[in-house]
């Protein structure tokens, strides 16, 4: 488990060369990053963003490989098993020239921690952490953590003497609408700096002169221009006429149009990404729907009923045009405690569906709200409406209100949703980050992403177990167990697995991320 002397440009091929030529690269996609502060919002656009300007002790690469990043060697204390070591890398500086070490470190480790934090999960473990000199850190977790390393790929340091200096100490708090300098400001240790930013309009970025990464990278996009083109047509439209370079997500329905214009070309790859549906069965009655005194969702053989009544091969064929793979659980095959079995559950049978709906006393049906987002995942207001007809034909009523992700997300963290849409991708690469996000009980360590309002005690303390269980079989055990009950309880209503499709120039060269995290300094041009 202890990582030595690994280069990032030795993981991925042909990154090893010097900087031959520098351009300035449009990027576009269609939503924005929903804030630049670094450890409120653990979402794939705003972490994208951020990894431009800021690192991490561990990354992965472009391949999916973790490798070093502001740390250079990490693995458990030989003294102490529930101690990770991390040694940092030496004469890093932020963008200010001020000097990166251990004191930052765990400043932003704590920080992340706190109830505000979109990462506090990933932590949820950890009991301390210290500073063992100016270059090394210690993580020490209640009892042997064996991926504690994998919950790190997405934990961005900060300058602490910056965040104390801008009053940005505290994490914002975006659920609340809270603005602060952070959020709208950036400063870290990564190979760009942030020159501008207009939310939703532009953001600009310039090249880190004195990157530590200068001679390990290609660092050949030397400006980033980024762009939220919310619009599909326009986003399209966009690439084709040469306003930017690279969008990175080209819809489905225009995919031949871009790879058989001249001097463009689609990049495409499995992604590191389910979508699904979320329920409310835990509270006694709904605010959204119109059965009165009760919560036809706290029903098993309605929620059954509804995953029974969606077509997802009819969503890959039609709305997806091929695109995406359907899928029976929450997670995508790229995570441990993924299995085909589990994965190829889902069916649809509309007379079985209907069926329970009158077993459960819901024979003519209700009507409820779906809440949508529109700009950030594939055809997702598309997929919401090929449900609303899905739904429909055994009696459920779907009112569709689909609005940008930054409308759309508080509303479940908030829990003002009942029924919803969300994507979930993996970084840490096991089940562990699922259960911990989306299936705990939400409370101030756990759950932030559990709207579901389902709650059970025996199984949140399974859940905590994984995080010290080093007996690899015993804990592939205890996933697949927690899996079951999942599985069992219709906890969520799983659509599909997204296939990414990148869109740029010929002469942009790249290989498509499965995390689709665009790390620039790793691309070159031809």
């Amino acid at each position: 488990m202890k990582i030595r002397n690994l280069t990032l440009a030795a993981t991925l091929l042909a990154t090893t060369a010097v900087s031959v030529s520098a351009e300035t690269l449009r990027w576009a996609r269609q939503g924005d990053s929903l804030t630049l502060d670094p450890h409120a919002q653990n979402e794939g656009p705003t972490s994208a963003l951020a990894h431009q300007i800021m690192e991490t002790l561990v990354v992965r690469d472009m391949t999916g490989a973790m490798v070093p990043g502001l740390a250079t060697e990490w693995g458990p204390s030989e003294e102490n098993p529930n101690v990770w070591v991390f040694t940092l890398r030496e004469g890093v500086t932020y963008h200010d020239g001020s000097t990166f070490d251990s004191e930052d470190a765990v400043f932003s480790i704590e920080r992340a921690m706190t109830p505000d934090s979109g990462y506090k999960e990933l932590l949820a473990s950890v009991v301390a952490v210290r500073a063992t000199g100016p270059y090394e850190v210690e993580i020490e977790t209640n009892g042997p953590n064996p991926i504690m390393a994998n919950n790190l790929t997405n934990l961005f340091m900060m300058d602490k003497g910056w965040a104390e200096a801008n009053n940005t100490v505290k994490v914002q708090d975006y659920e609340g609408g809270e603005q602060t300098y952070a959020s709208s400001n950036a400063m870290g240790t990564g190979p760009y700096k942030l020159v501008s930013r207009e939310p939703d309009v532009k953001t600009v970025l310039t090249i880190n002169e004195n990157y530590w990464g200068m001679d390990e990278f290609p660092m050949e996009v030397t400006e980033i221009i980024y762009t939220p083109i919310q619009n599909k047509a326009t986003r399209v439209a966009a690439l084709l006429s040469g306003e930017v370079d690279f969008i990175q997500d080209v819809p489905v329905q225009d995919l031949a149009r871009v790879s058989d214009a001249e001097g463009l070309e689609v990049r495409t790859a499995p992604q590191n990404r389910v979508i699904f549906f979320g329920l409310n069965q835990g509270d006694a009655d709904l605010s959204n729907d119109s059965v009165d005194g009760t919560n036809p969702l706290a029903d098993l053989r309605v929620r059954k009923a509804m995953s029974m009544a969606i077509n997802r091969d009819a969503i890959k064929q039609v709305v997806m045009r091929g695109q995406s793979a359907p899928a029976g659980m929450i997670a995508p095959p790229f995570v441990n405690g993924w299995n085909d079995a589990m994965d190829s559950s889902s069916n649809t049978d509309l007379e079985q569906a209907k069926a329970l709906m009158t077993e459960a006393g819901y024979a003519d049906g209700f009507s409820i709200t779906l809440d949508c987002p529109n700009d950030r995942y594939i055809n997702d207001e598309a997929i919401c409406q090929a449900a609303v007809g899905m739904l429909a034909q055994i009696g459920i009523t779907v009112n569709l209100d689909a609005k940008p992700k930054a409308q759309h997300f508080p509303l479940i963290g908030n829990l003002e949703t009942d029924f919803y849409m969300l994507g979930w991708g993996v970084p840490t690469y096991d089940s562990e980050y699922i259960f911990n996000f989306l299936v705990h009980s939400k409370g101030e360590k756990y759950g932030s992403w559990n709207a579901t309002r389902f709650s059970n005690p025996d199984l949140d303390v399974k859940i905590q177990a994984l995080a010290a269980e080093t007996d690899l079989p015993k804990r592939d055990a205890m996933i697949n167990d927690i899996w079951k009950v999942v599985q069992d309880e219709q906890l969520y209503i799983p659509i599909h697995h997204q296939v990414l499709n990148w869109g740029m120039k010929s002469k942009v060269n790249t290989i498509v991320d499965p995390g689709d995290a665009a790390q620039f300094k790793y691309f070159t041009f031809n």
